[in-house]
């Protein structure tokens, strides 16, 4: 059997690259599969649907909540209107002989651990520095043709009720990745990885 592992941490904790960088690599002979998240926001540059998300508007996300198909869901009131993420039971995930990398909230991660089981689900949390996280997230912003710093704030704001240490306790989370180096935290993860994948063999 299978394992979904689930990648949380603050906005600009660099969870995106880590999540990438474990897609493309795998861990020694392991491939990693993974379930795409939903979402109603826009798609930023550099991003590409079915990729990171698969974007869709609020009738498709109705649909699926009409089909009994959406696992776990999110609303945020942002400065450019309310925005939805979302994972739906959608065929993606088959945990018979396959592992998965996700990747959200920690809202989201106990929504799809309590969904297939606590022994299937096993969470990555990523950490850094709220100083570090405000400087990649300003120049990430900086970057993009349509600069959105009112929305890069909220979300920073956000992140310290979201992601409280009370919050990161009810979640059962227990070890942390400090990111201050990607190779070093890369390492870590997939030693981790292939630990808990052992263990279930």
């Amino acid at each position: 059997m299978g394992k979904i592992f689930y990648i949380a941490g603050k906005s600009s904790s660099g969870k995106d690259t880590i999540y990438r960088r474990l897609l493309e690599e795998g861990v020694e002979d392991v491939t990693l599969f993974t379930a795409v998240p939903c979402t109603t926001r826009p798609m930023r540059d550099g991003e590409q649907n079915g990729r990171e998300y698969f974007f869709m508007d609020e009738a498709g996300l109705e649909e699926l909540r009409r089909q009994g198909k959406v696992i776990e869901e999110r609303k945020y009131m942002t400065w450019y209107g309310p925005w939805y993420y979302f994972t739906a039971d959608d065929g993606q995930i088959d945990l018979k002989d396959k592992n998965y990398l996700m990747i959200g909230t920690l809202v989201s991660f106990m929504a799809v651990r309590d969904y297939f089981g606590a022994d299937r689900v096993r969470p990555i949390y990523i950490d850094l520095d709220d100083g570090e996280r405000l400087q990649r997230a300003l120049n990430r912003e900086r970057a993009q043709e349509e600069p959105k710093y009112e929305e890069m704030c909220r979300r920073f704001l956000a992140d310290a009720e979201d992601f409280s240490e009370e919050k990161i306790r009810e979640a059962g989370i227990e070890e942390r990745f400090y990111n201050g180096d990607l190779e070093e935290c890369l390492g870590r993860i997939k030693a981790y990885i292939l630990k808990e994948i052992s263990e279930n063999a």
